[in-house]
């Protein structure tokens, strides 16, 4: 609309000059806002299903039991989440998935947080699709590149009176900062507008994005039981703590073990992280044991509606209170070494990304 505005004003009102500005002043929000299509980070490490046909084999039998379409790629991340994102012009589906959260994950959670990831990705939420997705990425990110320069055109420096000039010196430093000041300012206006049209997208699709996440739980409880996707949801509380434990381990062998172990030696890395995992987990465990059980959630329809997430104590309710349901995809043994086999390279480049860049300390809410 801003495009189309700004076109118009331009052609129509060619043989004048305020037009024309104001069309140009249109033109350019409306190519910060342009939809862009997604791209995969470069420096991350992808598999595709001729390098992974295990990995991709347990993928398309969980999209296919989720209901929705497969994933043509999978990029590793050091991130404690896992999630799916559109790339290319064609919108394909890549499995962004964190390899701290692959890690600290039992065999069967696992299956469960890439179902609800899955899950997630339906059509049914439309925050995820072409129109709504991609005009709320577009406006976070000309929110955020609009942001002003907190005051700085306000200060301006003061010139010594007995310097040649210095009267003209001050009033055109007086007049170059009043111009910064207006830019500013209508900067900082278009900025709020932006910020509050994804506000208001936001809380108009709120029913949409939560019978979406709904859904996807159940879906992952069908697919990799009840008790999993529970377990999946509980774990989520230990990113924090995995965060500081991986940047323990960064810090541990560039330091201590950097002389003695070779570059290729760090295959203990990830194992590590595991048990660091199940360590945390008995401990949850303990200090749950002693505490009531959760009363029945409400309905989906009445939670509340001031936050623009459903909280995880509310879908661990709901979850613990539905039917139980057993676990309809399982991986053997043998199938899981297989995949493990398969994830060998990737873990070993993101274990070099998460010590050449660290590991942040502070987990996500």
């Amino acid at each position: 609309m801003l495009f189309a505005g700004g076109v118009v004003m331009i052609v129509v009102g060619f043989q004048t000059l305020i037009q024309p500005l104001l069309g140009l002043l249109l033109l350019s929000p409306a190519l910060v806002l342009r939809p862009r299509p997604g791209r995969l980070d470069p420096e991350l490490p992808v598999l595709r299903e001729a390098d992974a046909p295990a990995l991709f084999e347990l993928l398309h039998r969980t999209a296919d039991a989720v209901g929705v379409r497969r994933v043509e790629a999978v990029q590793f991340t050091a991130d404690f989440s896992v999630d799916v994102i559109h790339y290319g012009l064609r919108r394909k589906r890549c499995l962004v998935l964190g390899l701290p959260l692959w890690a600290a994950h039992p065999p069967q959670q696992r299956i469960a947080a890439v179902a609800q990831a899955l899950g997630r990705s339906a059509p049914g939420d439309i925050r995820n699709g072409a129109v709504v997705g991609s005009a709320l990425e577009s406006l976070t990110a000309g929110s955020w590149t609009m942001r002003t320069g907190g005051g700085r055109a306000a200060a301006a420096p003061r010139v010594k009176t007995l310097v040649w000039y210095a009267e003209e010196v001050d009033e055109g430093s007086r007049r170059f900062h009043a111009r910064g000041r207006r830019v500013e300012g209508l900067i900082w206006l278009l900025r709020k507008a932006m910020t509050g049209t994804a506000r208001l997208l936001l809380r108009l699709t709120r029913p949409t994005a939560r019978r979406a996440l709904f859904e996807a739980d159940d879906a992952a409880a069908r697919t990799a039981s009840s008790q999993a996707t529970v377990g999946a949801l509980r774990d989520r509380r230990l990113e924090a703590s995995i965060g500081r434990e991986m940047h323990r381990l960064v810090i541990e062998k560039k330091t201590l073990v950097r002389a003695q172990a070779p570059e290729g030696a760090q295959d203990d890395f990830w194992k590590s992280v595991a048990e660091h995992a199940a360590r945390l987990r008995e401990q949850e465990d303990l200090a749950e044991s002693s505490e009531p059980e959760p009363s029945a959630p409400e309905s989906p329809g009445s939670a509340p509606a001031s936050t623009s997430h459903i909280s995880d104590t509310l879908r661990l309710a709901r979850l613990a209170h539905a039917p139980q349901r057993p676990a309809t995809i399982t991986l053997d043994e043998p199938g899981r070494a297989r995949v493990e086999d398969e994830l060998r390279l990737p873990k070993q480049a993101v274990e070099r990304l998460t010590r050449r860049d660290g590991v942040p300390l502070a987990g996500r809410s």
